[in-house]
């Protein structure tokens, strides 16, 4: 058999990374086996402002001071790959890469995040990439100048709302509800800027246009009513999707496919732990994520301990 870790990590975001620093720092063979880029949902998020003891930060450099964190202690960690194959059971547990190539530990932490969800609705597939956007960071930039449209009412799409004002000209927030779902702070810093308006009890039902997006219709939820709304681009920010489609039949999930966990981050298999947005839990934060992935490792480090 090829090397065996002590634990191996699915998923880099926070949880992931967290579980990555405690198990390398405990001298633990640790392996982080990465879908994409590094960093999960913090590298999407142009600002962190919450993060207790750290003062306002860009997404990126959070993930590379923990990136730095868990490899200086020793932490292997492999991005750009693809699982197709899981064998979670007994003692040594393994993942098959596209590749071919197999990775063993004697444990494993599951923190594959999640994704954004989407609206579902007519043209949002046709304009994605191309005016339909669900990352502030990664396309604000392009809306410079521009009328755009942000649904949702969470913290996420009023923050990413009041970012996107630093290029945008306006800024139209449309929410099914007639309150958001946020903090207090977050509320009161996108009704006193001055570029943001809002369209509440409403939801978008097409997104339209001809080579490049132009229009929406949105519908008054409370009258039915229907009414097309001219826009440059639509961000949308209406919670994620956990990424577990390939662990449905692996380990229990709940009808939201959220892995279920008991309060030591265990799943329903011995040795496997889950942590962050891809775990059934009530708020999704950085600093939750990474409560759980501390959670997730010393639970680990405890069940390895038994173990031996």
């Amino acid at each position: 058999m090829d090397e065996v870790f002590d634990v191996m990590i699915l998923g880099a975001g926070a949880a992931g990374l967290t579980s990555g620093i405690y198990l390398s720092r405990a001298r633990l063979k640790t392996l982080i086996l990465n879908e994409g880029t590094i960093g999960g949902q913090m590298i999407l998020t142009n600002e962190i402002a919450n993060y207790p003891g750290v003062e306002k930060i860009k997404g990126f450099k959070l993930v590379n001071i923990m990136k730095k964190q868990a490899q200086d202690f020793g932490c292997n960690i492999k991005s750009n790959i693809r699982i197709i194959d899981y064998n979670l059971t007994g003692n040594i547990k393994s993942v098959t890469l596209a590749d071919g190539s197999s990775f063993y530990a004697k444990s494993v932490i599951l923190a594959l995040g999640g994704k954004p969800r989407p609206l579902n609705i007519p043209g949002e597939e046709l304009f994605k990439g191309n005016g339909v956007s669900y990352c502030a960071t990664c396309d604000g930039e392009f809306f410079t100048g521009k009328e755009i449209i942000v649904v949702g009412g969470g913290n996420s799409a009023l923050e990413e709302a009041v970012t996107l004002t630093n290029f945008a000209s306006k800024v139209t927030i449309v929410h099914q509800f007639n309150n958001f779902q946020a903090f207090e702070y977050a509320i009161q810093e996108a009704k006193k800027n001055p570029k943001i308006s809002f369209i509440m009890g409403s939801e978008l039902r097409e997104i339209k246009g001809n080579g490049i997006l132009e229009a929406v219709i949105i519908e008054n939820l409370a009258t039915g009513e229907r009414s097309e709304m001219k826009t440059d681009g639509i961000f949308i920010f209406i919670g994620y999707i956990p990424n577990t489609e390939s662990l449905k039949n692996v380990v229990k999930t709940n009808e939201r496919n959220e892995i279920i966990v008991d309060s030591n981050m265990q799943t329903n298999i011995l040795g496997v732990f889950a942590a962050g947005d891809c775990i059934v839990k009530k708020y999704r934060q950085i600093t939750t994520a990474v409560a759980d992935g501390t959670i997730a490792a010393l639970s680990a480090i405890e069940y390895l301990r038994n173990k031996n």
